[in-house]
């Protein structure tokens, strides 16, 4: 069981992820959080960004499933229903039960299992307890809680190094 905090690769935005990379490393479920990576918090219904993002991702054998924290009762069951996708809310993250509940529900294993979220301490810290590939996002937005300045300036070392990892690993492709 791993306990770096160091993701494998820091991208811009969920959509930066691009469906034909993921599945050129074997990646055939990408498990996203919701709030900051999907979209802002409080945002109801995904945009057609990511609507024509996880199209892109199914037409290349990549099943999107939505693994969030959120509390708010029908939070995560609407978003995900809106997209089409299977989801858990309240997973827990950074427990890695969340990640494995959703591998089994969907067949996958480890190895063709990517997580994508924008906090190092819940998504990144869970994918590598799970054994998958972690992959971090910058968030959303930050406006709205003061907390979460601190939580991010908290996780700057981790990004530098998710970003000189994730340069490494797109030159070795």
């Amino acid at each position: 069981m791993s306990f770096s905090l160091i993701p494998d690769g820091v991208y811009p935005n969920v959509c930066a992820l691009q469906p034909s990379l993921l599945a050129s490393w074997g990646i055939t479920l990408l498990l996203a959080d919701l709030d900051n990576t999907l979209a802002k918090y409080r945002q109801p219904e995904p945009d057609e960004s990511i609507r024509a993002w996880k199209e892109a991702l199914s037409a290349s054998g990549i099943t999107l499933f939505l693994l969030s924290n959120s509390r708010k009762p029908g939070r995560a069951a609407r978003f995900a229903q809106s997209l089409g996708i299977p989801y858990l809310g309240h997973a827990r993250k950074p427990r890695k039960a969340g990640f494995q509940q959703a591998m089994e529900q969907t067949g996958k294993t480890p190895r063709q299992t990517a997580m994508v979220g924008d906090q190092i301490f819940t998504d990144i810290l869970g994918a590598r307890r799970a054994g998958v590939l972690a992959l971090l996002v910058e968030p959303v937005a930050l406006a709205g809680n003061p907390g979460r300045y601190l939580r991010y300036a908290g996780e700057t070392p981790f990004r530098a190094l998710g970003r000189w990892r994730g340069r490494r690993r797109m030159a070795n492709y």
